[in-house]
């Protein structure tokens, strides 16, 4: 069987979970994670790269100027023409989206896309896109109500995809996890690595690892941060800003934290593996205090490291977060205008500053959460499982009259 994978996001060019996601994926079903090896044909947004069966598009030439969600259809019909000949075409988020649908159409072949992000619960990206916004969520509703299948990566997902798009069939829409690669991903203790880095190895550390962007919440922990005991230090993995304006308010953050505590260590770059298995080992805590995500490979990440992970309550996240087991899930209620913001900020950034200051002033617990996670991480979300289940997809809507 070949299938064709859709995706903006591809080794060199990962930013998000999404690529995470589709790298590991791709791995496993070529490996023959699903049964028996896929005839995977990876076609990637992006500069040239050398992997085999895998090409690359860029954006044509004529639309250099357009607006980015035009940029990125024109990208999308770059690709079409080359879907033929696959017996199943596979999308991941709207930025492939509209490639997937087009080539279902053209080439009488199913479209399976998963989802990673719903455009109508990311009503920030309004700020990006100005009236792009308007076209991806339009590509995004009608991709998904004439896909043959849509992958949720967790039940809160599936249950926002039929909640954001009534008309889509539930029958459609199917539950298999994100994974985590926990040979990649594992504890390494390296303090002179830490101590390159600014981390003081000897005092109890949260950790976030994210990009700039509302849904993530870091504004919510820089402002929970000033909360916590004195000799805590608040490691920022955080890069890649959605807006100027998001950046500068964390910026106007980060420095009034400085002002006031010590042990604030920013690292604004992309980080190794290596690096960054080495600061989620060290971590006390490792903190998700988005306000929308639909389940959080970061999570998975920091549990395969050892760490314990305090989360907020929300999306996909109590999915993998086992309260008092693996971590702390903070109580967030939220509005309904598809922002998530919490209807009590004040309340939720004293719950997860209080869930913070729990975990590190017991580092013995957290050490025990932590190596629950990693155990969970691997008996429960593994790519060899996950393309199993994604293989057995495949085979069934190829086979569908």
């Amino acid at each position: 069987m070949r299938v064709d994978m859709i995706t903006k996001e591809y080794p060199p060019e990962i930013y998000g979970g999404a690529g995470v996601h589709v790298t590991e994926l791709v791995r496993a079903l070529r490996a023959g994670g699903g049964g028996e090896a896929v005839d995977v044909r990876v076609r990637a947004f992006g500069a040239d790269r050398d992997e085999a069966d895998t090409t690359s598009y860029r954006v044509p030439a004529e639309l250099g100027a357009a607006n980015a969600a035009v940029q990125t259809l024109g990208t999308d019909l770059e690709i079409v023409t080359d879907v033929g000949g696959a017996d199943v075409v596979h999308s991941h988020t709207w930025y492939a989206n509209f490639a997937g649908h087009l080539s279902s159409l053209l080439h009488g072949i199913p479209h399976v896309l998963t989802a990673h992000s719903l455009e109508p619960l990311r009503p920030w990206k309004a700020e990006q896109l100005g009236g792009g916004y308007a076209v991806s969520s339009w590509v995004e509703r009608v991709a998904y109500e004439h896909a043959a299948a849509i992958v949720a990566v967790s039940e809160g997902m599936r249950a926002d995809i039929l909640r954001s798009y009534p008309a889509v069939d539930p029958g459609k829409v199917r539950v298999i996890y994100n994974g985590i690669d926990t040979d990649g991903w594992h504890p390494v203790a390296d303090e002179s690595m830490l101590q390159s880095l600014g981390v003081d190895p000897a005092r109890p550390s949260v950790v976030f690892v994210g990009r700039i962007t509302r849904q993530k919440g870091l504004p919510y922990l820089l402002r929970a941060a000033a909360q916590l005991p004195p000799e805590v230090q608040l490691v920022l993995c955080a890069g890649a800003p959605d807006t100027p304006q998001i950046m500068a308010e964390v910026e106007g953050l980060v420095r009034g934290l400085q002002e006031t505590r010590d042990g604030v260590v920013w690292l604004d770059r992309l980080l190794s593996r290596h690096e960054l298995c080495t600061v989620l080992t060290a971590a006390t805590a490792f903190v998700c205090p988005s306000v929308y995500e639909p389940l959080g490979i970061v999570n998975l990440e920091a549990m395969a490291c050892g760490a314990a992970v305090v989360g907020t309550a929300t999306g996909g996240i109590p999915e993998v977060v086992v309260d008092g087991v693996t971590g702390r899930l903070v109580p967030i209620e939220q509005m309904d205008d598809g922002t998530g913001t919490p209807l009590d900020p004040d309340r939720f950034v004293a719950d997860l500053a209080a869930a913070l200051t729990e975990v590190v002033s017991d580092p013995a617990r957290a050490r025990e959460w932590g190596e629950a996670g990693r155990r969970r991480a691997i008996a429960d979300f593994s790519w060899q499982s996950i393309a199993a289940q994604t293989a057995a997809l495949y085979r069934e809507v190829a086979a569908a009259p």
